[in-house]
């Protein structure tokens, strides 16, 4: 798939659907969830944030909602990577690794062996720092960079964050729980009772696609689809709206 325009990036509304996808999805009754991670949209910050408590808020929504056999799979798009998972041959993650950016490399190493100094490391405008948190991220998808610019300029980032949650606590501690120790190796995760469906970027300027495809072939029951010239910001694509309703659909009826 190959992204034209701008527009084809800008966030999308039910509203906005396109017309038949909005009227499949009223005659079959499917509902799509989503949620705002802590500290992000509506939802409360805390502090305490970590790899568990995301799992447990999930698994709290899909409770609530009384989701258990009706979910017909989960749809990733170009989800965070940990360099240091132990899965990833060393080479293969150095390589990704040495091409960021010093700061992007340094705020990395803090989060993973001292995360209570990220807060303090990231104020001071004379250490190197993460170029993702300040907006000047090489970013090799041209239509990646403009939407950047678009969000930044028309305060889209912020409202994201929202007004009266705290930056620091939004950011830095997506870093913590991302780039930090996890407990476990996500290699080592069992096939689930549903089918999943990644979505990548070829062009993604944040995530490197070399090991986003190196976990998809370690986890054969991952579904990988890459997206030709087409950089990170996936989830507000018109045009890939109707291509993962159809193919999750497709997916519950063959499983």
């Amino acid at each position: 798939m190959k992204i034209k325009s701008l527009q084809d990036l800008l966030p999308y509304s039910r509203s906005s659907l396109p017309r038949t996808c909005q009227e499949l999805i009223e005659e079959l009754g499917i509902n799509i969830v989503g949620y705002d991670r802590a500290g992000y949209g509506e939802s409360d910050p805390n502090p305490s944030r970590s790899l568990r408590s995301e799992a447990s808020d999930i698994a709290e929504l899909a409770d609530a909602l009384e989701l258990g056999p009706r979910i017909a799979g989960a749809a990733i798009m170009a989800p965070v990577i940990n360099y240091r998972w132990p899965g990833f041959p060393r080479h293969l993650s150095e390589e990704a690794y040495r091409k960021q950016q010093p700061g992007d490399q340094w705020a990395l190493r803090v989060a993973y062996y001292a995360p209570w100094l990220l807060h303090w490391w990231m104020k001071q405008s004379w250490l190197p720092s993460s170029t993702v948190i300040k907006g000047t991220t090489h970013l090799p998808n041209r239509l990646d960079a403009q939407l950047r610019e678009y969000a930044m300029k028309n305060g889209g980032m912020l409202e994201e964050v929202g007004a009266t949650q705290c930056m620091h606590e939004s950011f830095y501690r997506d870093m913590m729980v991302m780039f930090g120790k996890w407990e476990f190796d996500p290699m080592d995760l069992s096939q689930p009772p549903f089918p999943v469906h990644l979505w990548h970027g070829d062009e993604d300027g944040y995530v490197p696609v070399t090991l986003q495809r190196y976990i998809c072939s370690r986890l054969s029951w991952i579904d990988y689809h890459e997206l030709k010239e087409t950089g990170h910001y996936l989830g507000g694509m018109q045009s890939l709206v109707d291509v993962v309703l159809k193919t999750m659909l497709v997916a519950s009826v063959s499983a």
